[in-house]
């Protein structure tokens, strides 16, 4: 099964209209599943907000997304992601709830857009996907 752990930056991209964005949405499509964390609700609307984007169609970018909300703390997979590297909360979030998702790295494809992040995904054993 092809699986994938979507970060914020990938769909920030994509609804914003970025260079490379239809590449982007043609890279998602070849997902069977993606998950992604609740943040990732919060942190688009803020993003298209910020840009003045009517954000009452967000939905159309959150329907196909299988949300990650863990119902336990993620401690272990926070400690073991700062092993590999230091990261802003939201990242760190993100890379722990693909953790908490597939404990193997090796099983998931982390979609992400930022450098820092997709460094210490790559670290831990994600195969990086996201690039423009």
């Amino acid at each position: 099964m092809n699986r994938g752990y979507l970060d914020t930056s990938i769909l920030v991209a994509i609804a914003l209209g970025e260079e490379g964005a239809d590449r982007l949405r043609a890279r998602l499509g070849r997902f069977e599943t993606l998950f992604a964390s609740g943040l990732l609700e919060a942190e688009l609307l803020s993003a298209l907000s910020r840009e003045n984007v009517d954000v009452r169609d967000v939905d159309a970018y959150l329907r196909p997304l299988s949300l990650v909300e863990p119902s336990r703390r993620l401690t272990p997979e926070i400690v073991r992601i700062l092993s590999a590297g230091r990261l802003r909360g939201a990242d760190l979030w993100h890379l722990a709830c693909a953790l908490y998702v597939s404990p193997d790295p090796r099983e998931l494809a982390f979609l992400t857009l930022d450098r820092e992040q997709g460094s210490v995904a790559r670290k831990l054993g994600f195969r990086i996907s996201g690039r423009r």
